[in-house]
């Protein structure tokens, strides 16, 4: 082999070692810190949020209910009970609300057994809502069981994503 190939080869070789270090000490750094969770804000910006959303929703997603009206016990609020955002809300208004790790989701849970996009919640047509696991690894819980396929919510049932557990609430 000629200098020059040997050197070539020592340089990639070089470089391919300081970019598996890069990439280890990222991962740790990721490991002991965790994810970035960004602080959602105001209520007035939240709810902006929530209505940006809403428009984006495709039409099916965003009729009310047969007769344009709520039932008595018709859920108004979704509130996390446990976890880490314990006491938060988001009003229902008709829109489909995804749970996970991801930025984008309405509500962003920092949890170790959550997936990026975990479940999503979302009303039907007689203005029941619904809850789907978008197939999780650790799995969506409802009243202690665990979903397999689209469910309907009952008022005040527990819904568990990991250690965070969320609620319809009038």
């Amino acid at each position: 082999m000629s200098e020059l190939t040997l050197t070539v080869m020592r340089l990639g070789f070089l470089a391919v070692l300081w970019l598996f270090v890069i990439v280890a000490v990222q991962v740790i750094r990721s490991d002991l810190f965790g994810t970035r969770v960004t602080q959602r804000g105001s209520r007035r910006e939240a709810g902006r949020q929530q209505q940006a959303a809403a428009r984006q929703a495709p039409p099916q997603q965003r009729q009310q209910p047969a007769g344009g009206r709520r039932g008595r016990n018709a859920p108004t609020k979704l509130v996390v009970t446990e976890g880490t955002l314990t006491g938060t809300t988001v009003a229902l208004q008709g829109q489909t609300i995804t749970l996970g790790r991801a930025h984008d989701s309405t509500i962003v849970l920092d949890d170790d057994y959550a997936s990026s996009r975990h479940a999503r919640i979302y009303p039907d047509r007689d203005g029941q809502w619904i809850v789907e696991d978008l197939g999780s690894t650790n799995g969506t819980y409802l009243d202690r069981s665990r979903l397999t396929t689209p469910t309907p919510i009952a008022l005040g049932a527990p819904i568990r994503i990991g250690k965070t557990v969320i609620e319809l609430r009038k």
